[in-house]
């Protein structure tokens, strides 16, 4: 299993500087579970990946929509910044070694970075869903990645 990275961008919101999103991380999780594992009308799920360089395990939360099967669809999309997000690169790194915990329950899931007319449908049906993320790329001028992850276990 391999994720192809795709490319940066070179225009995008600003991102807050890493320490204070390390530092906040923690409390929104715990927010979020208080609330039902849901943030601005938004499902959630945990995603644990493996740090690229560090090799240490990072969790994180991120959108989910569900893919019409078992599985989520999440999309790298980091507010539109220019940078792809650090679970992202992550990913591409160590494809073989991602978790998703979905209402409490944590599973080991393949992940499949869709492209063409497979993306476009998972595309309408995550902006249809939350139509936030159309502006995400009015945003940026990078192309958002589209995850499938289909547990395993």
């Amino acid at each position: 299993m391999s994720v192809d990275k795709l490319p940066g961008g070179t225009r995008g919101t600003r991102r807050p500087p890493g320490f204070i999103a390390r530092l906040l991380m923690p409390i929104m999780m715990r927010i979020h579970r208080r609330s039902g594992d849901r943030f601005q009308g938004q499902e959630l799920l945990y995603l644990t990946t493996t740090g690229a360089k560090s090799g240490e395990r990072r969790t994180n939360p991120v959108a989910r929509f569900d893919d019409g099967g078992r599985g989520w669809v999440i999309v790298a999309s980091a507010g539109g910044t220019a940078q792809h997000p650090g679970w992202y690169h992550n990913i591409v790194a160590h494809p073989d070694q991602v978790q998703a915990e979905v209402a409490g329950k944590t599973h080991h899931v393949t992940v499949d970075q869709l492209d063409g007319e497979a993306r476009e449908r998972a595309w309408a049906v995550v902006v249809a869903a939350q139509p936030r993320f159309a502006g995400y790329t009015e945003k940026t001028d990078r192309v958002l990645p589209v995850l499938r992850l289909t547990p395993i276990d």
